[in-house]
């Protein structure tokens, strides 16, 4: 293929005549000669130039039009006084061509006045129109306020029920060992305190005295002194028993009487030994629950029975556990208060059936006079020395026994 010089810069080039060419070419065979343009560089610099000179040209012929009567005025006023200065034309009419270019000028002062105007009166309908819709929604607004607090009541309503879980089984004794855990307080209302006494107090103040922190202890529970109180404490729990399994079944009035003796005796022994961080209080009541409250820094779970009816458990910081807490303290406030510090002023060595009389009596807590040495005994053992975890008493069993 040659290349040619020119203007233009046209190639020469030889394609066969297959591609394109007569009909003779294509018989013959013949190569054929095919030009191809290439367009110089400053035609397509003109026709740029000549865009942007059109949209100038545009640009300002809109701009004339929208302000024409100043553009006539501003015409008139140029060449009346340039012709005037050339002497091209009279004084006389230079003075005549004066009024008319006033004219002009007033004409385009008054019509920029009524296009001002114009669109003052548009501004004023767009406020009003703006003003009646606010009034409108202002009204919507009132009668939706109603619905919303409806609604908000309805969320606080189901936020509540969200913050209550109920559990069963193992998952209660979880719950209860996660809410025992790091816990600087724990409040317990309920029958005798019997499973508090065997497994919360011990290990909680064991945590207690590693990290040197204080534990505050308030126990809401039967009045060992009211013997017709634990009578009909454990009547309940032999007529709610199911199966013969049911420890339940052989709960009497005696055993309950000593399950809260046996928690006072507890209670007055921890505070004898760890007096410095351990801050106890037991209140004595004279009703009776099928209910139990345990409430820890964490948790407040409510039992019923043991762990074969649900528990329900709240978490520290939703609305009911602060109610709860509040209900529980007022509770434990209308009981009749033990004074657990008297034990500070007669210290237990043993402790031995001796010391424990002299204890309640103390406490003006009299231990019966057909009390034997085996029943302070055994009151002594369940204080000091019970680990079983699977206590026994009318549903103060938390632990879900293995069934084989």
């Amino acid at each position: 293929m040659d290349s040619l010089d020119g203007t233009n810069n046209v190639v020469i080039g030889l394609m066969p005549a297959l591609v394109q060419g007569s009909a003779r070419a294509w018989i013959r065979n013949e190569p054929e000669i095919v030009l191809v343009y290439h367009e110089h560089p400053l035609s397509s610099r003109r026709e740029e130039l000549m865009g942007r000179l059109q949209e100038l040209l545009k640009t300002n012929v809109n701009w004339a039009k929208d302000n024409a009567e100043g553009v006539v005025a501003l015409i008139l006023a140029v060449s009346t006084s340039i012709l005037g200065i050339a002497d091209l034309v009279s004084s006389e009419l230079v003075t005549k061509a004066i009024p008319l270019t006033l004219a002009v000028v007033a004409f385009a002062l008054l019509r920029d006045r009524w296009r001002l105007e114009s669109v003052n009166a548009d501004l004023q309908n767009a406020v009003a129109e703006v003003t009646r819709t606010l009034k409108m929604l202002y009204v919507r607004m009132d009668r939706i306020a109603p619905t919303e607090d409806l609604l908000k009541g309805t969320q606080r309503a189901l936020d509540g029920l969200a913050a209550v879980r109920v559990a069963m089984g193992n998952d209660v004794s979880k719950v209860l060992t996660e809410a025992r855990s790091g816990t600087d307080r724990w409040i317990f209302k309920g029958g005798t305190g019997t499973h508090t006494r065997v497994v919360t107090l011990p290990e909680c103040l064991r945590e207690a005295h590693r990290d040197r922190r204080e534990l505050r202890v308030r126990m809401e529970i039967l009045d060992p002194t009211d013997f017709d109180l634990c009578s009909r404490y454990a009547r309940l729990y032999r007529n709610l028993a199911e199966g013969d399994d049911d420890d339940a079944r052989t709960w009497t009035g005696k055993g309950t009487q000593m399950e809260s003796y046996a928690t006072i005796l507890a209670a007055c022994w921890y505070k004898q030994k760890l007096a410095h961080i351990l801050d106890i209080k037991i209140g004595l009541s004279s009703t009776i629950s099928t209910f139990r409250w345990d409430l820890s820094s964490r948790y407040l779970v409510v039992t019923q029975r043991g762990p074969r009816f649900p528990a329900m458990i709240v978490e520290s910081g939703r609305p009911y556990y602060d109610c709860w807490n509040t209900e529980l303290l007022t509770s434990f406030g209308e009981c009749r208060n033990v004074p657990i510090e008297l034990v500070l002023e007669s210290p237990l060595e043993g402790p031995t059936t001796e010391e424990v009389r002299q204890l309640f009596r103390n406490l003006s807590l009299d231990l019966p006079e057909d009390y034997q040495e085996a029943d302070i005994e055994e009151i002594i053992e369940k204080a000091v020395r019970d680990t079983n975890q699977f206590v026994r008493g009318a549903g103060d069993n938390l632990i879900v026994r293995q069934v084989n």
